[in-house]
Protein backbone atom coordinates (compact mmCIF):
# COMPACT_ATOMS: atom_id res chain seq x y z
CA UNK A 1 0.00 0.00 0.00
CA UNK A 2 2.74 2.21 0.88
CA UNK A 3 4.50 1.29 -2.49
CA UNK A 4 1.35 2.28 -4.21
CA UNK A 5 0.68 5.72 -2.21
CA UNK A 6 4.41 6.83 -3.05
CA UNK A 7 3.66 5.85 -6.73
CA UNK A 8 0.45 7.99 -6.86
CA UNK A 9 2.53 10.78 -5.40
CA UNK A 10 5.17 10.70 -7.53
CA UNK A 11 2.56 10.29 -10.84
CA UNK A 12 0.72 13.50 -9.19
CA UNK A 13 4.30 15.69 -9.01
CA UNK A 14 4.89 14.53 -12.75
CA UNK A 15 1.40 15.47 -13.92
CA UNK A 16 1.85 18.76 -11.94
CA UNK A 17 5.48 19.30 -12.92
CA UNK A 18 4.12 18.97 -16.60
CA UNK A 19 1.21 21.32 -16.06
CA UNK A 20 3.59 24.10 -14.75
CA UNK A 21 5.82 22.93 -18.00
CA UNK A 22 2.64 23.75 -20.42
CA UNK A 23 1.90 26.81 -18.86
CA UNK A 24 5.52 28.06 -18.55
CA UNK A 25 5.85 27.70 -22.54
CA UNK A 26 7.97 29.82 -24.22
CA UNK A 27 5.39 32.57 -26.12
CA UNK A 28 7.01 32.60 -30.08
CA UNK A 29 8.21 35.93 -31.14
CA UNK A 30 5.78 38.11 -32.60
CA UNK A 31 7.28 36.94 -36.36
CA UNK A 32 7.14 33.28 -35.86
CA UNK A 33 3.50 33.79 -34.29
CA UNK A 34 2.10 35.92 -37.16
CA UNK A 35 3.48 33.19 -39.51
CA UNK A 36 1.18 30.64 -38.13
CA UNK A 37 -1.45 33.17 -38.32
CA UNK A 38 -0.75 33.69 -42.08
CA UNK A 39 -0.96 30.07 -42.07
CA UNK A 40 -4.14 29.51 -40.41
CA UNK A 41 -5.86 32.24 -42.69
CA UNK A 42 -4.87 30.24 -45.77
CA UNK A 43 -6.45 26.86 -44.01
CA UNK A 44 -9.42 29.49 -43.71
CA UNK A 45 -9.86 29.76 -47.38
CA UNK A 46 -8.24 33.73 -47.43
CA UNK A 47 -6.53 33.75 -50.66
CA UNK A 48 -3.18 33.82 -50.96
CA UNK A 49 -2.31 37.13 -52.24
CA UNK A 50 -4.66 38.75 -49.64
CA UNK A 51 -2.75 36.85 -47.03
CA UNK A 52 0.09 38.35 -48.33
CA UNK A 53 -1.08 42.14 -48.83
CA UNK A 54 -2.45 42.09 -45.86
CA UNK A 55 -0.02 40.60 -43.41
CA UNK A 56 3.15 42.22 -45.40
CA UNK A 57 5.32 44.16 -42.86
CA UNK A 58 2.91 44.52 -39.84
CA UNK A 59 4.87 44.86 -36.64
CA UNK A 60 3.58 45.40 -32.95
CA UNK A 61 2.33 48.89 -32.53
CA UNK A 62 3.54 49.81 -29.09
CA UNK A 63 0.81 52.52 -28.74
CA UNK A 64 -1.94 50.33 -29.16
CA UNK A 65 -0.46 47.99 -25.58
CA UNK A 66 -0.56 51.35 -23.99
CA UNK A 67 -3.52 52.86 -24.92
CA UNK A 68 -5.14 49.37 -23.76
CA UNK A 69 -3.21 49.31 -20.21
CA UNK A 70 -3.89 53.14 -19.84
CA UNK A 71 -7.84 53.32 -20.05
CA UNK A 72 -9.15 55.19 -17.64
CA UNK A 73 -11.02 53.90 -14.84
CA UNK A 74 -12.65 56.82 -14.02
CA UNK A 75 -16.42 56.70 -13.68
CA UNK A 76 -18.45 59.03 -15.68
CA UNK A 77 -21.77 60.42 -14.15
CA UNK A 78 -24.86 60.17 -16.62
CA UNK A 79 -25.24 63.83 -16.29
CA UNK A 80 -21.65 64.56 -17.11
CA UNK A 81 -21.73 62.12 -20.36
CA UNK A 82 -24.81 63.50 -21.29
CA UNK A 83 -23.62 67.30 -21.24
CA UNK A 84 -20.44 65.83 -22.84
CA UNK A 85 -22.75 64.88 -25.49
CA UNK A 86 -26.12 66.40 -25.77
CA UNK A 87 -24.72 69.29 -26.26
CA UNK A 88 -26.93 72.15 -28.56
CA UNK A 89 -23.85 71.95 -31.11
CA UNK A 90 -24.65 67.84 -31.93
CA UNK A 91 -28.53 68.39 -31.59
CA UNK A 92 -28.08 71.42 -34.20
CA UNK A 93 -25.88 69.79 -36.51
CA UNK A 94 -28.60 65.81 -35.84
CA UNK A 95 -31.54 68.11 -37.25
CA UNK A 96 -29.30 69.66 -40.12
CA UNK A 97 -28.42 65.53 -40.90
CA UNK A 98 -31.89 64.39 -40.88
CA UNK A 99 -33.14 67.23 -42.79
CA UNK A 100 -29.95 67.23 -45.48
CA UNK A 101 -30.16 62.72 -45.65
CA UNK A 102 -34.61 62.90 -44.81
CA UNK A 103 -34.91 61.05 -48.55
CA UNK A 104 -32.34 58.30 -47.55
CA UNK A 105 -33.07 58.04 -43.81
CA UNK A 106 -36.80 57.63 -44.90
CA UNK A 107 -35.76 55.11 -47.18
CA UNK A 108 -33.49 53.01 -44.57
CA UNK A 109 -36.25 53.67 -41.87
CA UNK A 110 -38.67 51.83 -43.93
CA UNK A 111 -36.83 49.15 -44.92
CA UNK A 112 -35.58 48.09 -41.27
CA UNK A 113 -38.49 49.29 -39.28
CA UNK A 114 -35.88 52.26 -37.09
CA UNK A 115 -36.85 55.30 -36.80
CA UNK A 116 -34.08 57.71 -38.38
CA UNK A 117 -33.62 59.76 -34.96
CA UNK A 118 -32.17 57.08 -33.23
CA UNK A 119 -29.75 55.95 -36.29
CA UNK A 120 -28.83 59.39 -36.36
CA UNK A 121 -27.99 59.51 -32.72
CA UNK A 122 -25.88 56.95 -32.54
CA UNK A 123 -24.00 57.97 -36.04
CA UNK A 124 -23.46 61.17 -33.98
CA UNK A 125 -22.34 60.09 -30.54
CA UNK A 126 -19.97 57.51 -32.64
CA UNK A 127 -18.26 59.48 -34.77
CA UNK A 128 -20.03 62.88 -34.62
CA UNK A 129 -22.24 62.14 -38.03
CA UNK A 130 -19.26 61.07 -39.72
CA UNK A 131 -16.49 64.51 -39.00
CA UNK A 132 -14.53 62.01 -36.59
CA UNK A 133 -12.37 59.58 -38.76
CA UNK A 134 -10.05 57.12 -36.75
CA UNK A 135 -6.85 56.79 -38.60
CA UNK A 136 -4.85 53.86 -36.92
CA UNK A 137 -4.21 51.26 -39.00
CA UNK A 138 -6.41 48.41 -38.79
CA UNK A 139 -4.33 45.33 -39.36
CA UNK A 140 -1.34 46.17 -37.61
CA UNK A 141 -3.45 47.45 -33.87
CA UNK A 142 -5.35 43.82 -34.00
CA UNK A 143 -2.32 41.69 -34.83
CA UNK A 144 -0.66 43.68 -31.74
CA UNK A 145 -3.73 42.70 -29.62
CA UNK A 146 -4.39 39.43 -30.82
CA UNK A 147 -0.52 38.59 -30.07
CA UNK A 148 -0.95 40.12 -26.79
CA UNK A 149 -1.96 37.58 -23.95
CA UNK A 150 -4.96 39.66 -22.19
CA UNK A 151 -7.51 39.40 -24.36
CA UNK A 152 -6.05 37.28 -27.26
CA UNK A 153 -8.63 35.10 -28.38
CA UNK A 154 -11.14 38.29 -29.07
CA UNK A 155 -8.99 40.19 -31.38
CA UNK A 156 -7.61 37.41 -33.29
CA UNK A 157 -11.39 36.35 -34.14
CA UNK A 158 -11.40 40.19 -35.05
CA UNK A 159 -7.95 39.82 -37.23
CA UNK A 160 -9.41 36.98 -38.87
CA UNK A 161 -13.02 38.30 -39.80
CA UNK A 162 -10.93 41.51 -41.45
CA UNK A 163 -9.01 39.23 -43.59
CA UNK A 164 -12.23 37.88 -44.38
CA UNK A 165 -13.80 41.38 -45.55
CA UNK A 166 -10.88 42.49 -47.47
CA UNK A 167 -10.98 38.46 -49.37
CA UNK A 168 -14.91 38.75 -49.76
CA UNK A 169 -14.27 42.75 -51.87
CA UNK A 170 -15.89 44.71 -48.90
CA UNK A 171 -13.05 46.78 -48.60
CA UNK A 172 -9.25 47.11 -49.82
CA UNK A 173 -6.64 46.97 -47.39
CA UNK A 174 -5.26 50.24 -48.07
CA UNK A 175 -8.60 51.29 -46.96
CA UNK A 176 -8.31 49.77 -43.40
CA UNK A 177 -8.10 52.53 -40.57
CA UNK A 178 -10.21 52.22 -37.22
CA UNK A 179 -9.73 53.14 -33.70
CA UNK A 180 -6.43 51.82 -31.68
CA UNK A 181 -8.67 48.94 -30.52
CA UNK A 182 -10.10 48.06 -34.05
CA UNK A 183 -13.48 49.64 -33.92
CA UNK A 184 -14.17 50.47 -37.82
CA UNK A 185 -16.03 53.30 -39.82
CA UNK A 186 -18.62 55.75 -39.62
CA UNK A 187 -20.71 53.46 -36.78
CA UNK A 188 -17.54 52.09 -35.17
CA UNK A 189 -18.31 48.44 -35.72
CA UNK A 190 -16.15 45.81 -34.86
CA UNK A 191 -14.85 43.52 -38.02
CA UNK A 192 -17.27 40.42 -36.30
CA UNK A 193 -20.10 43.01 -36.26
CA UNK A 194 -19.31 44.52 -39.81
CA UNK A 195 -19.65 41.13 -41.36
CA UNK A 196 -22.76 40.13 -39.10
CA UNK A 197 -24.50 43.32 -40.04
CA UNK A 198 -23.23 45.90 -42.35
CA UNK A 199 -25.42 46.61 -45.20
CA UNK A 200 -24.62 47.12 -49.00
CA UNK A 201 -27.02 49.70 -49.34
CA UNK A 202 -26.61 50.65 -52.75
CA UNK A 203 -26.05 47.89 -54.20
CA UNK A 204 -22.33 48.27 -55.43
CA UNK A 205 -20.88 44.90 -53.86
CA UNK A 206 -19.20 46.94 -50.81
CA UNK A 207 -20.09 47.59 -47.40
CA UNK A 208 -19.32 50.65 -47.12
CA UNK A 209 -19.72 52.22 -43.41
CA UNK A 210 -16.59 54.84 -44.04
CA UNK A 211 -17.89 56.75 -47.02
CA UNK A 212 -21.14 55.89 -48.13
CA UNK A 213 -23.95 57.42 -45.69
CA UNK A 214 -26.66 54.80 -46.99
CA UNK A 215 -24.73 52.14 -45.90
CA UNK A 216 -23.51 53.66 -42.77
CA UNK A 217 -27.45 53.89 -41.81
CA UNK A 218 -28.89 50.96 -43.24
CA UNK A 219 -25.85 49.36 -41.41
CA UNK A 220 -26.58 50.42 -37.39
CA UNK A 221 -30.84 50.24 -38.88
CA UNK A 222 -29.65 46.71 -39.61
CA UNK A 223 -27.78 46.40 -36.34
CA UNK A 224 -31.02 47.35 -34.04
CA UNK A 225 -33.41 45.34 -35.96
CA UNK A 226 -31.46 42.41 -35.64
CA UNK A 227 -31.60 42.81 -31.95
CA UNK A 228 -35.27 43.21 -31.91
CA UNK A 229 -36.07 46.69 -32.41
CA UNK A 230 -39.58 47.89 -32.83
CA UNK A 231 -40.54 50.99 -34.92
CA UNK A 232 -44.16 51.06 -32.82
CA UNK A 233 -41.75 51.34 -29.91
CA UNK A 234 -39.59 54.58 -28.51
CA UNK A 235 -36.74 53.49 -25.93
CA UNK A 236 -37.78 55.04 -22.90
CA UNK A 237 -37.95 57.80 -20.04
CA UNK A 238 -36.83 59.37 -17.72
CA UNK A 239 -39.47 59.56 -14.47
CA UNK A 240 -39.70 60.08 -10.81
CA UNK A 241 -39.95 57.23 -8.21
CA UNK A 242 -41.03 57.33 -4.86
CA UNK A 243 -37.62 57.17 -2.54
CA UNK A 244 -38.75 54.44 -0.37
CA UNK A 245 -39.60 51.88 -3.70
CA UNK A 246 -36.17 52.48 -5.16
CA UNK A 247 -34.74 51.70 -1.76
CA UNK A 248 -36.77 49.06 -1.66
CA UNK A 249 -35.57 47.32 -4.94
CA UNK A 250 -32.26 45.99 -3.63
CA UNK A 251 -29.43 45.37 -6.62
CA UNK A 252 -30.64 45.21 -10.16
CA UNK A 253 -30.18 41.73 -11.29
CA UNK A 254 -31.79 41.19 -14.94
CA UNK A 255 -29.24 41.14 -17.89
CA UNK A 256 -30.02 44.49 -19.74
CA UNK A 257 -29.19 42.68 -22.88
CA UNK A 258 -28.16 39.10 -23.83
CA UNK A 259 -24.44 38.61 -23.10
CA UNK A 260 -24.47 42.55 -21.46
CA UNK A 261 -23.11 42.56 -17.96
CA UNK A 262 -24.95 45.52 -17.20
CA UNK A 263 -28.44 44.96 -15.26
CA UNK A 264 -31.44 46.70 -14.94
CA UNK A 265 -34.63 45.50 -12.52
CA UNK A 266 -37.23 43.31 -13.85
CA UNK A 267 -39.99 44.00 -16.08
CA UNK A 268 -43.16 44.82 -15.08
CA UNK A 269 -46.44 46.43 -17.34
CA UNK A 270 -46.28 50.16 -17.00
CA UNK A 271 -49.59 49.70 -15.33
CA UNK A 272 -48.18 47.89 -12.28
CA UNK A 273 -44.86 50.58 -12.21
CA UNK A 274 -47.94 53.23 -12.21
CA UNK A 275 -49.54 51.39 -9.25
CA UNK A 276 -46.15 51.31 -7.23
CA UNK A 277 -46.24 55.09 -7.53
CA UNK A 278 -43.61 55.96 -10.98
CA UNK A 279 -44.49 58.78 -13.06
CA UNK A 280 -43.71 60.97 -15.96
CA UNK A 281 -41.55 64.04 -14.87
CA UNK A 282 -44.12 66.64 -13.40
CA UNK A 283 -46.39 64.02 -12.23
CA UNK A 284 -47.97 63.11 -15.15
CA UNK A 285 -49.51 59.39 -15.07
CA UNK A 286 -47.47 56.74 -17.32
CA UNK A 287 -48.71 55.85 -21.31
CA UNK A 288 -51.26 53.41 -21.00
CA UNK A 289 -50.07 51.34 -23.79
CA UNK A 290 -49.76 47.42 -22.28
CA UNK A 291 -46.17 47.64 -22.27
CA UNK A 292 -43.34 46.02 -20.50
CA UNK A 293 -40.59 48.42 -19.25
CA UNK A 294 -37.50 48.10 -16.56
CA UNK A 295 -36.21 50.22 -14.00
CA UNK A 296 -32.91 51.80 -14.78
CA UNK A 297 -30.71 53.41 -12.15
CA UNK A 298 -27.24 54.88 -14.25
CA UNK A 299 -25.94 56.47 -11.31
CA UNK A 300 -27.52 54.59 -8.38
CA UNK A 301 -30.47 55.13 -5.87
CA UNK A 302 -29.52 58.62 -5.14
CA UNK A 303 -29.67 59.01 -9.56
CA UNK A 304 -32.10 59.78 -11.79
CA UNK A 305 -34.59 57.09 -12.79
CA UNK A 306 -35.52 55.67 -16.46
CA UNK A 307 -37.72 53.07 -17.10
CA UNK A 308 -36.98 51.98 -20.70
CA UNK A 309 -38.72 49.14 -23.39
CA UNK A 310 -37.15 46.66 -25.49
CA UNK A 311 -35.49 48.90 -27.67
CA UNK A 312 -33.13 50.20 -24.50
CA UNK A 313 -31.79 46.30 -25.02
CA UNK A 314 -31.13 46.64 -28.91
CA UNK A 315 -28.88 49.80 -28.00
CA UNK A 316 -27.32 48.12 -25.15
CA UNK A 317 -26.54 45.43 -27.40
CA UNK A 318 -24.59 48.03 -29.51
CA UNK A 319 -22.73 49.46 -26.43
CA UNK A 320 -23.34 47.86 -22.93
CA UNK A 321 -23.42 50.68 -20.75
CA UNK A 322 -26.35 52.37 -19.37
CA UNK A 323 -24.86 55.70 -19.80
CA UNK A 324 -24.33 55.29 -23.60
CA UNK A 325 -27.91 53.72 -24.41
CA UNK A 326 -29.78 56.58 -22.12
CA UNK A 327 -27.45 59.16 -23.40
CA UNK A 328 -28.65 57.50 -27.08
CA UNK A 329 -32.62 57.30 -26.46
CA UNK A 330 -32.29 61.47 -25.22
CA UNK A 331 -29.90 62.72 -28.18
CA UNK A 332 -32.57 60.96 -30.38
CA UNK A 333 -35.68 62.59 -28.81
CA UNK A 334 -33.71 66.26 -28.88
CA UNK A 335 -33.11 65.19 -32.41
CA UNK A 336 -36.42 64.63 -33.43
CA UNK A 337 -38.09 67.72 -31.70
CA UNK A 338 -36.88 69.36 -34.64
CA UNK A 339 -38.55 67.27 -37.20
CA UNK A 340 -41.89 67.63 -35.06
CA UNK A 341 -41.27 71.74 -35.32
Amino acid sequence: MQRFAAALVFISVLTMSSAVQAQTKPKPDFGSWLQSIREEALQRSIRPEVVAEALADVKPNRRVIKRDRSQSEFKLTLSTYLNRVVTPRNISVGQKKAAKHKALLDAVSKKYGVQSRFILAIWGIETRYGAITADVPLISSLATLAYDARRSTFFKKQLFATLTMVNKGYIDVKSLFGSWAGAMGQPQFMPTSYLAFAQDFDGDGRRDIWKNEGDVFASIANYLAKHRWRDDQTWGRKVEAPKTLVASLGKPARRAAPGCRARTYPEKSLSQWQALGVRRLGGRDLPVRDLKAALVLPDGPKGDVYLVYRNYAAIMAYNCAHLYAVTVGTLADRIGEGARQ
